[in-house]
């Protein structure tokens, strides 16, 4: 890991220590750490994409069913940015239908890599399909997507345990995981504005199972319906990570946490058909 991170992972033990925990369980937690890359609207970073802004797709891609996200340049970012394994070049599209009545039903989303040197045209506006989110009708936001690098610790603190509230239990190798994730959220930062946290972990408003293994579940289910191709090898729930999460700002969803997910099988595969996004929303 760079000193950087070092350091933060340093100052968080540290924190972690004047709240009282044992220092095996800050050990055992800090060793999950993941790279991450933070890119944002803020700052003087490198521009590696960016929010909304023309959708240009090759000319026999279909249209997306839900409004582009954001565009990432691939080749823009250094290697070992994310614990991610992500192609080393061409661009990578995030599309998002943030509908608050599909939260833990269906699929919110949904990703699509355009090698590079692919030819692309302009998809007409018109072709994009409508926005149908009433009362959250908006425009996705827009602007260019500046590069920081950062290190990234869970928000989970449950397994999944079926029949159990919540249908989790207490995570059995973290129980301080909950006090953990509070040092954490409490850390100096600067902030992004609005945009992505590529890799790492995903968050949402329970800190209860890993928001990306709660994902490959529902993905597991979308492909039971025929609404999500089926994986190539066997894929666990536990196989996923968090590809991208979203810093969106959205009117009326300020407080939604929204990720798009995907296995390390599909993502070593290049299957960009099988990401997998969901949303949680306390409004």
């Amino acid at each position: 890991m760079p000193p950087e991170t070092l350091d933060i992972l340093s100052e968080f033990h540290e924190r972690a220590l004047a709240e009282g925990i044992p220092p095996d369980d800050i050990a055992r937690w800090t060793d999950l750490a993941r790279p991450c890359a933070f890119l944002g609207t803020r700052g003087d970073g490198p521009v590696v994409g960016r929010l909304g802004g023309p959708l240009m797709l090759p000319a026999d891609a279909p249209d997306p069913w839900c409004k582009l996200a954001a565009t990432i340049d691939l080749a823009a970012l250094p290697a070992g940015a994310t614990d991610l394994d992500l192609p080393a070049d061409g661009h990578l599209l995030l599309f998002a239908d943030p509908d608050p009545d599909r939260i833990g039903v269906e699929n919110l989303g949904s990703a699509l890599h355009i090698p590079a040197g692919t030819p692309v045209e302009e998809r007409p506006v018109d072709l994009d399909p409508e926005w149908r989110n009433y009362p959250y009708e908006t425009d996705l936001p827009e602007g260019l997507l500046r590069l920081s690098t950062d290190v990234s610790l869970p928000y989970y603190t449950s397994v999944y345990a079926p029949g159990q509230p919540l249908h989790c239990v207490a995570h059995p190798e973290h129980p301080h995981a909950h006090e953990l994730i509070e040092v954490w959220t409490e850390m100096p930062g600067e902030g992004i504005g609005r945009g992505l946290q590529l890799g790492g972990y995903a968050e949402d408003e329970h800190w209860a199972e890993d928001p990306s293994v709660a994902a490959g579940r529902e993905a597991a289910r979308a492909v039971a319906r025929g609404e999500l191709p089926a994986p190539d090898t066997d894929v666990r729930p536990e196989d996923w990570v968090c590809l991208a999460q979203w810093m969106h700002g959205l009117d009326g969803l300020e407080m939604a946490l929204y990720s798009w997910s995907i296995s390390r099988q599909d993502l070593a595969a290049r299957h960009f058909d099988r990401v997998y996004a969901t949303m949680t929303w306390n409004p």
